[in-house]
């Protein structure tokens, strides 16, 4: 007797019809689920890793102190103590450059007051015998753009420093929908978009958090919730 009990099949290829034989042996099928699923989670993973080349996979520096960086559209103001008549009070322009006598353009976007301080110092060496400079930030801008569930969405420009709970609240504050778990800080550093997301529930309830500040073009996005049918 034979147990094994085969079945022949046809399957078209092209002009020739070729018998397949199907076996009913349980091992063998188990065999064949295996190695196709694991055909298939192979393709899986080489997808993923083909469509996550070039993606950084760096945090994003979430900036939990007041940003001491200077900006375009910041205003500041210029005193050399040994030359009072070079006093000057600028806003740093779009291109992040000052426009200064006897040195011309000096870029100022990325500095912090004190750099800015030294670099002026160093330029105006060979023109001045004392050439110390003091450099001091009288108003500041920082664009925030806010979008997703508040009430208000839309471009916000603080003149001084600003947490994302401030940032979020001069855009109306939350609305029911908004999901305080997953807030989404994207930020573009070094040429690269980072997004970090942030639980903004321990804020609201009063515990201590540490402050996160938002940054010069920060986008804060506040999903909705997800609605279980």
């Amino acid at each position: 007797m034979d147990r094994c009990r085969k079945s022949a099949v046809t399957l078209n290829r092209g002009s020739r019809d070729l018998p397949r034989v199907v076996s009913n042996d349980k091992s063998w099928l188990n065999r064949t689920q295996v190695l196709r699923t694991a055909e298939k989670l192979l393709a899986l993973a080489f997808l993923l890793c083909a469509s996550c080349q070039g993606t950084s996979t760096h945090p994003m520096p979430v900036v939990a102190e007041t940003p001491n960086y200077l900006n375009p559209g910041d205003e500041v103001r210029i005193s050399f103590p040994a030359a009072p008549e070079l006093n000057q009070t600028q806003k740093i322009g779009t291109d992040g450059s000052l426009s200064l006598p006897l040195v011309g353009e000096v870029h100022a976007e990325g500095k912090s007051p004190r750099e800015l301080q030294d670099a002026l110092a160093a330029l105006y060496k060979p023109q001045l015998q004392d050439s110390e400079v003091v450099v001091t930030v009288d108003a500041r801008a920082v664009p925030v753009v806010i979008s997703g569930a508040v009430l208000r969405p839309g471009k916000i420009v603080f003149e001084r420093p600003a947490t994302v709970l401030e940032a979020i609240m001069e855009a109306g504050g939350f609305t029911p929908e908004a999901n305080l778990k997953k807030v989404s800080i994207i930020r573009i550093v070094k040429g690269e978009h980072y997004t970090q997301t942030i639980d903004m529930r321990p804020i609201l309830r009063g515990q201590p958090t540490t402050a996160v500040y938002v940054a010069n073009g920060d986008v804060i996005y506040v999903p909705e919730k997800l609605l279980n049918f």
